[in-house]
């Protein structure tokens, strides 16, 4: 299903919003656009929306079973914008996960086990979100590949990852509660090219709508517990989005494109495209899910 503006989806794609989990791909350009909603597809989700811009194609699989929202996303804020008229729209209570092209979504024990059940058992944690780390993919060879993108030759950091508390500007800088910024990656071994505000590799990408939240430029909400890595009295369930999206800036950025000749360095693994591997880098958690 197309729908020809996002004002026309939310008019009459009700119902879509109304049944989660939810998947919404923000479409920032054309590369792997047809495998992340495929990937989305495969991981159960019940409903998968397209938010892109009305001249890129869709192949005619997908034409059939994605709904999508011919919008264009000119900046980040155009998409932080489009994302909050989607939650606002959407039914109390519904899960919802978004990324954007060129990413997908890994969490603990995937391959066995749906988007569904895991958000069934953190439902049942009285967990409203879920942390995600979003870790750089990137093609081992950028001669062949000088977008920086390959599936079959992704490569991904196997190390370099930390965090520092997250300061609360409101209570004299003192850390939040259960809250972290995370860093490591492209965004860390290349930070001269990346704002600070854009340096952090968090993201809450899975969560729970209800009345007057707002997702904000920096990937976080405006309820401070969405934004929390676990819940008082235990750790919880994490998963990661594997994303191509840094990798594809940095050699697109004039600033830093001829600067980069390889992104592989002593810590560069290939990527398996398995849960496993990213459970046992720690770069995931299963928490109390066996």
């Amino acid at each position: 299903m197309q729908y020809d503006s996002l004002d026309t989806f939310i008019k009459d794609g009700a119902e879509i919003l109304a049944k989660g989990p939810i998947s919404i791909v923000l479409v920032e350009d054309e590369v792997e656009v047809a495998t992340t909603l495929r990937h989305n597809q495969q991981a159960g989700f019940v409903n998968i929306i397209a938010v892109m811009p009305p001249e890129f194609d869709l192949p005619r699989d997908l034409q059939n079973t994605v709904h999508r929202i011919d919008h264009a996303l000119t900046s980040s804020e155009a998409a932080t914008e489009a994302m909050n008229r989607l939650i606002a729209a959407a039914a109390p209570g519904v899960w919802i996960y978004y990324c954007f092209n060129a990413e997908y979504l890994f969490h603990p024990f995937c391959e066995t086990r749906s988007i569904g059940e895991m958000l069934a058992f953190h439902t049942e944690e009285r967990r409203d979100a879920m942390l995600t780390y979003v870790l750089d993919l990137y093609a081992d060879d950028l001669d062949r590949h000088p977008d920086a993108v390959s599936l079959d030759a992704a490569h991904l950091d196997r190390s370099g990852y930390y965090a520092l508390a997250r300061a609360d500007i409101e209570n004299h800088g003192h850390p939040k509660d259960r809250q972290l910024d995370f860093f490591g990656g492209l965004r860390w071994r290349y930070e001269e090219h990346i704002p600070p505000a854009r340096r952090k590799i968090d993201r809450i990408s899975i969560f729970r709508t209800k009345p007057g939240l707002q997702l904000r430029e920096d990937h976080t909400f405006s309820d401070e517990e969405y934004n929390t890595y676990a819940c008082p009295w235990h750790h919880n369930i994490t998963a990661a989005v594997c994303s191509f999206r840094t990798a594809k800036a940095l050699k697109r950025n004039p600033g830093s494109r001829f600067d980069i000749h390889t992104f592989k360095w002593h810590n560069s693994a290939p990527f398996e495209w398995h849960s496993r591997q990213l459970l046992d880098l720690g770069l995931m958690e299963p928490g109390q899910w066996f």
